[in-house]
């Protein structure tokens, strides 16, 4: 809940400071947490947030992709400023460091020995990273360590 409450504290001083991109970004978060609290009749907790947030930001990354494919670089920035505000609510990115050292140690915790292994592994790493690295960057080194 605390993760709900600072987006909505976010959403008060955009408003307050008359940040319109700003505050546009944040509501568009606001509206994704209501819409899945209304439609599931549930309230949103803050690993349930991380993983909106994080899905937020992937689905950004794509369209900013597709709009520079296509030359349409104003648009692409539209994206790449929402998922910098997107991602002031997301913990911290892991360092490629780190995130080697977390594949290595759920493939030792999982006793994964080959690629049908890879759930497993992924099992293990997805609440560690969640919000914090691109879920397709960790199956690919995840599948790396596995071959």
């Amino acid at each position: 809940m605390e993760l709900k409450s600072s987006v909505k504290d976010a959403m008060k001083d955009a408003m307050r400071d008359k940040d319109k991109p700003r505050l546009g970004t944040i509501r568009l978060i606001m509206a994704e947490i209501k819409r899945i609290e209304v439609d599931e009749r549930t309230e949103i907790d803050d690993e349930r947030l991380l993983t909106i947030l994080d899905k937020m930001v992937k689905q950004r990354r794509d369209s900013a992709k597709q709009y520079i494919d296509a030359g349409r670089t104003e648009l692409a920035q539209v994206e790449t400023d929402e998922i910098a505000i997107i991602q002031e609510f997301l913990p911290e990115a892991l360092t490629e460091e780190e995130l080697n050292a977390l594949v290595a140690e759920a493939v030792n915790e999982s006793g994964a020995s080959s690629m049908q292994d890879m759930g497993k592994v992924m099992a293990i790493l997805k609440p560690k990273v969640q919000g914090r690295a691109d879920m397709g960057s960790i199956s690919g080194k995840v599948k790396k360590a596995l071959l």
